[in-house]
């Protein structure tokens, strides 16, 4: 929990002049307070700038040097931020705060982004937040988040292919088989070989159970029914997946105090507390302390980690299964002092100049200061050609052709490849002779046969130089590895995948040319998920090459 978060009743908001003081002319100064009774501690700016001061214990403040009339904003912890009027140099100020209510209200009806779904209070966030119909030269938050996965998240065909038991084209795999074990009672047995076969599902394994899929995926349906959301019905709202409305709800993170990790028994909404609002009023927290006149606050949660927790860390059956936020809390890059956010990499500055249409209060705002809401992952070709660095050292004498090839995660905050166990990155090393040919491989690991066995032109590396990066889970009664099932008990088998700030190196000898020069060739492959689940479910995924680097020596 963020100590110190007053729970306040609400009051009502005043911006008022009082009669003037003895200001000079380029100076103005004021008083915040709430209820009657001055506000210490509270910030006051000038909105959409980097100047601002803090009240005084008398609530008290002054801001010299001020050119001409300014608008003012005031913001404390537990108040919505007040202000937004125009102010002339020489007149004191009274800003008066709001308080923020106490309770979360589970009656409110969520707010859609967009037209025709939702009839909570307000507008659809397009209206303000989008650049449509507008000659705006840079995209606004709503149409950057259609891009991105978070939009998707109730309605991705993979996760939903995976929950139903079938493939892309609806297929279903038929029902999970059992047998009885003397000591452990039921237990699943492996896929009957001589019945199509479509790929794991959750639904298959617990036809009478929802599961807390939705938690994470269908997250404001599942924020009252964290275990009773089919995601298969979501609709309206709750098929906007993680959207605008319930990130800009949350209140705070539940973590562990001793581990900074949410409580593994508690995924998605269960970690987070959301200030849903009365009937007739409003609540939106965001990552500036200036967004007035309304019922906004300041979250400086919005720009932490932490907010990213609750969805980033899966543990199932006692097994960590994906854990990029964990990851990160391990890693170099949780410095508070030199490391990086979650944010950073993620909701990096887009050029946004505002972030809501100017007829709609947006104001110009350095861009710098303005998150993107696409958040890059791991469909992102630009940000996985960015996540590592590969090197490749090489050498040819009558014993054969040598390669080295280290690969360093020195631009990612967490595992590569994280999150999705599903997910793999897959190293191929060739050497060819002076003619083309293809020089036999002497000694030095290969592709294992999770890399696809067959025709490498379509795909299937097994075998082939090189290795591949994963974390492989087995499922424990039917042995299947590797398996993306891990609703039901797993151990990891292996797990090998580069954690931040550390490098992994492997060496491969070659057949002896007849002569020449030989050329080594490396190449780095993102792959979505384990070949032959993708043959299985239709998916049709295509690999993404992270890095490549060509090095000709002479023998």
């Amino acid at each position: 929990m963020h100590p110190g978060r007053a729970l306040v009743a609400v009051v009502l908001v005043t911006v008022a002049l009082v009669v003037p003081a003895c200001t000079s002319a380029d100076t103005v100064t004021g008083l915040v307070m709430h209820d009657g009774e001055p506000v210490s501690g509270a910030t006051v700016r000038i909105q959409a700038t980097d100047r601002s001061t803090v009240t005084g214990p008398d609530g008290r403040f002054t801001m010299a040097d001020v050119d001409g009339p300014v608008r003012l904003s005031a913001w404390a912890e537990g108040f919505f931020i007040a202000g937004g009027s125009e102010h002339e140099p020489g007149v004191e100020v009274t800003l008066a705060l709001e308080a923020i209510p106490e309770l979360d209200h589970a009656d409110y009806e969520w707010l859609s982004a967009l037209e025709g779904s939702g009839s909570g209070e307000g507008q659809p966030c397009v209206e303000c937040h989008s650049r449509r119909g507008t000659e705006l030269g840079f995209m606004l938050p709503v149409d950057q988040w259609l891009e991105d996965a978070h939009a998707k998240s109730a309605v991705n065909p993979r996760f939903l292919s995976m929950y139903r038991g079938t493939d892309l084209s609806g297929n279903q795999s038929p029902p999970t088989r059992y047998s009885t074990n003397r000591d452990y009672g039921r237990v699943p047995l492996r896929p009957d070989p001589d019945l199509a076969y479509y790929g794991p599902g959750y639904q298959l394994d617990f036809p009478e159970s929802a599961g807390n899929c939705g938690a994470c995926h269908v997250p404001t349906l599942a924020v009252d029914d964290p275990y009773g959301v089919d995601p298969t019905v979501a609709e309206a709202v709750a098929a906007e997946g993680v959207t605008c409305d319930l990130c800009h709800k949350v209140w705070d993170v539940i973590l562990d105090p001793a581990t900074g990790l949410p409580d593994p028994g508690r995924p998605g909404v269960l970690s987070y507390e959301f200030r849903r609002p009365p009937e007739g009023h409003q609540y939106f927290a965001g990552p500036y302390d200036d967004v007035a006149p309304g019922e906004d606050t300041f979250s400086p949660l919005q720009l932490e980690s932490a907010f990213c927790a609750p969805c980033h860390r899966g543990v199932f059956w006692d097994v960590v299964v994906y854990d990029s936020f964990g990851e990160w809390l391990a890693s170099p890059y949780s410095d508070p002092a030199t490391g990086q956010t979650c944010q950073d990499c993620h909701m990096p500055p887009t050029g946004a100049a505002s972030f809501a249409l100017a007829e709609a209060g947006g104001l110009v705002r350095d861009p710098a200061t303005i998150p993107g809401h696409r958040m890059p992952g791991a469909a992102d070709i630009e940000l996985l050609q960015n996540a590592v660095t590969m090197t490749v050292e090489a050498s040819a004498d009558s014993d054969g052709a040598f390669a080295q090839v280290t690969i360093t995660n020195d631009q990612t905050g967490h595992h590569v490849p994280t999150d999705s166990p599903l997910r793999q990155m897959i190293l191929l090393v060739e050497a060819t002779g002076p003619d083309g040919e293809s020089l036999g491989q002497a000694d030095g690991p290969t592709v294992p046969d999770w890399g696809g066995v067959g025709d490498p032109a379509a795909g299937y590396f097994a075998g082939l130089p090189g290795t591949a990066y994963a974390k492989v889970l087995e499922e424990l009664w039917t042995e299947v590895a590797p398996t993306g099932a891990y609703w039901n008990p797993t151990r990891v088998v292996s797990d090998n995948r580069i954690p931040a700030m550390q490098s992994d190196t492997t060496s491969y000898r070659f057949d002896s040319p007849a002569g020449g020069p030989v050329t080594v060739e490396a190449t780095l492959l993102f792959r979505r998920a384990f070949i032959g689940l993708m043959d299985q479910k239709g998916w049709d995924v295509a690999d993404i090459v992270m890095e490549e680097a060509t090095v000709i020596v002479e023998p």
